[in-house]
């Protein structure tokens, strides 16, 4: 069977004079009038770039250990594949300390719209705290998903689902981005793949936001697709040539589990519904991408002020004794887990089966 690679659905090329006003608005503030001869050379400069398509204008051969050797990979990506390899190698040293990779996943904080600090924050801290008290030298890494809404030029852009063409135009680590021709630049991911790399666990403490979850973990998590079945090799797609990638999977595609073998836990608060689906929702997916579940501590999902108002739900926190110590409890389980996991006393349950149906 050869697929046939469907087309038709992509947006128009921009008129120059369209690209032009989207380009400008960037530059809105009257402080940036004086300069306005500047900003129509680099709105030029932009331009030549997005009508010739120049994704990644710095490359280099790919040389030994590709199946292309002569491929110009962009260095952008070389780059970020060469962190994730040395932060695999740390991971993977028996003398590394044990690492914990603790997540916020609520958007809020004080130092934007909100202005006052999310509830999360707070029980990550809890986490960090009790993770800290366990034996054996324990580090912790805490990734602050509220940067996205608060930190000038912080990104996360969206998958374009390249899995769904084949498995195998899923690059890991993602290629996608950046994209310079369309101004896709500054992607945080590269960072956040060396971090999910080097941790040995992992605790997401996260808010429900309208029975899912919040659109910046959301994007992380979808961005972490090409950890499940990515393609560490570019050059045997040629870059994005989706007949290749679709011949690849049809003789028979391996789905590397790049990140698997971590512990994992999940917290999941609210203050009216949601909790428990947004929970599954997770657990499901950090199970089926490889990661190891740390136990029925770690897996919670809590109403802190149920019912209550918003205004006083860190009051409501503060007189919840018991969900700070089930959040102290799925940080300690994970941190156990991680142990137990590195000394060998605890192997995965899937260990050496083979999955008849890979996907």
């Amino acid at each position: 069977m050869t697929p046939v690679v469907r087309k038709g659905q992509g947006p128009p090329r921009l008129s120059r004079e369209e690209f032009g006003a989207r380009f400008r608005k960037r530059f809105a503030d009257p402080a940036f009038d004086a300069a306005a001869d500047a900003v129509a050379r680099l709105e030029q400069i932009a331009w030549d770039d997005y009508s010739t398509g120049r994704k990644a204008p710095r490359t280099r051969r790919a040389g030994d250990g590709f199946a292309d050797p002569e491929y110009e990979l962009s260095l952008d990506w070389l780059a970020a594949r060469d962190r994730i390899d040395a932060a695999a190698r740390r991971h993977a040293a028996p003398s590394a300390p044990p690492r914990v990779l603790l997540i916020c996943g609520s958007t809020r904080n004080d130092k934007t719209c909100p202005g006052e600090i999310s509830k999360t924050w707070r029980l990550v801290e809890l986490a960090k705290e009790a993770i800290a008290a366990e034996p054996g030298g324990f580090e912790t890494d805490l990734l602050d998903l509220s940067l996205l809404a608060s930190e000038y030029g912080r990104k996360i852009h969206p998958c374009k689902a390249c899995v769904s063409t084949a498995m195998p135009l899923c690059h890991w680590p993602c290629s996608c981005y950046p994209n310079h021709s369309l101004g896709q630049e500054d992607d945080w991911m590269p960072e956040i793949y060396e971090r999910f790399t080097l941790a040995h666990g992992v605790l997401i403490v996260t808010p429900v936001y309208w029975y899912g979850a919040p659109s910046s973990l959301k994007l992380m998590i979808d961005r972490l697709v090409c950890a499940d079945g990515g393609n560490p090799d570019p050059t045997s797609t040629h870059g994005k040539k989706p007949d290749e990638a679709k011949a690849l999977e049809l003789a028979g595609w391996g789905y590397p589990k790049h990140l698997a073998g971590r512990a994992f836990g999940v917290v999941v608060h609210g203050d009216v519904a949601g909790t428990e689906g947004l929970r599954r929702a997770l657990t499901d997916w950090l199970t089926w991408t490889g990661f190891v579940d740390a136990g029925a501590f770690a897996k919670l999902d809590r109403y802190i002020g149920y019912y209550e108002p918003y205004a006083t739900s860190h009051d409501a926190l503060d007189r919840d004794a018991s969900v700070q110590e089930e959040v102290r409890n799925a940080a300690r389980a994970v941190a156990r887990t991680v142990v137990a996991l590195r000394s060998g006393e605890l192997k995965p349950p899937d260990e050496g089966l083979r999955q008849p149906r890979p996907k």
